[in-house]
């Protein structure tokens, strides 16, 4: 049985002549915390609102936990618990009596919505609140309630748009330890602008720029495949005219630039490549050779906000993972096409989702 839990190929969204979406494919696998980034008006919030059916794709076809959008719309919702980045509270109820109603919306009756109820209240700590009205909490706890309701009719995915928008410190580590926790029982997709988030968060991260699928890599993997590395050079003594031409003979180094040394009688440089080669080895023989007292030498990576400007300004190519799973998402469309011997229906949009054509775009 294949633990594929989010399916989406060539997802494409056009607003008149504005293209929202441009054959978006990736795969979600079960377990895994998949973190979802772009600029503003990039796609991510069009992708999620079309994996959770509040609106249509222009074309393409997503699956989530096997069920299909076009074919199973209702289905798809029952499989998935959404927050979107304006928690959807109503202040003026207690905890209780919101997610009482929440449950209620569901379908559940009687003694179900009591245990469903105190399952969510467990998996978010909201018990000592559950008894306030929700405008009197701290945001902190509003996000808490609201991922409480996303958690209540126990979804196999869950899709968070902006869950630490608005947090201070404190309450976001809170979150993000408590989204952590989830994930080792569900999917869960999480849309964020934050990428210190994800780097401590999720598992995988996929970028969007310009309606396109740019990246789809583990951070570690995003940084090798895209990031240019720097290597930090720490010798022995202060001789810097010395050190600078040993080091920028060097085939392959582009840059040779002094830093500040921690401890006296240490001289410590970065060195920048010309390229992606991995020099250490070539610095070193170098310092060998050049009689320096190599007492360090240690290869740092781009980090993911420069590779996250590169990706979405031009800078950089698609990473080799986002290419093949558009390359992999077309040969499947093809081959359902012939299968079938016609293309999936395209959506026509409803006339609630054409006034919110400009806005769609400017909310993400």
């Amino acid at each position: 049985m294949s633990d594929v839990m989010i399916e989406a190929r060539n997802l494409t969204k056009t607003y008149g002549s504005m293209d929202a979406l441009k054959d978006v494919s990736f795969d979600v696998h079960k377990g895994e915390v998949v973190g979802f980034l772009g600029p503003n008006g990039a796609g991510k919030t069009t992708t999620m609102k079309i994996l959770t059916c509040f609106i249509a794709p222009s074309g393409g076809s997503a699956k989530v936990d096997g069920r299909d959008i076009w074919d199973d719309p209702m289905g798809v919702r029952e499989s998935i618990g959404y927050l979107p980045e304006s928690t959807p509270l109503y202040t003026e109820m207690l905890v209780l009596e919101y997610l009482e109603f929440i449950a209620k919306m569901r379908g559940f009756k009687g003694i179900e919505i009591r245990k469903r109820i105190k399952k969510a209240v467990e998996q978010t700590s909201l018990g000592d609140v559950i008894a306030k009205e929700i405008r009197a909490l701290s945001k902190g706890f509003k996000q808490r309630v609201g991922l409480a309701q996303a958690l209540i009719h126990e979804p196999s995915v869950l899709i968070l748009d902006e869950p630490m928008s608005g947090l201070d410190p404190n309450q976001a580590a809170e979150i993000r330890e408590l989204i952590k926790d989830i994930g080792r029982e569900r999917t869960v997709v999480l849309s964020t602008h934050d990428l210190a988030e994800v780097q401590v968060t999720c598992d995988r991260v996929l970028i969007i720029s310009q309606g396109r699928l740019v990246a789809d890599d583990t951070p570690d993997e995003l940084r090798e495949r895209t990031g240019k590395a720097q290597f930090v050079v720490t010798v022995k003594g202060d001789d810097d005219k010395k050190v600078r031409d040993v080091l920028g003979a060097i085939g392959g180094v582009s840059g040779v630039k002094a830093r500040t040394g921690e401890v006296k009688g240490e001289s410590v440089y970065w060195v920048s490549p010309k390229g992606t080669e991995d020099l250490r080895a070539p610095i070193f023989q170098a310092a060998v050779k050049g009689e320096l007292t190599l007492l360090g030498l240690e290869r740092r990576s781009e980090g993911l906000d420069q590779v996250f400007r590169d990706l979405t300004t031009g800078t950089a190519e698609p990473t080799k993972k986002a290419k093949k799973s558009s390359k992999k998402a077309s040969k499947t469309s093809k081959k359902e096409k012939n299968d079938t011997g016609k293309e999936r229906p395209v959506a026509k949009a409803e006339a609630a989702e054409d006034s919110e054509a400009s806005a769609g775009s400017e909310e993400e």
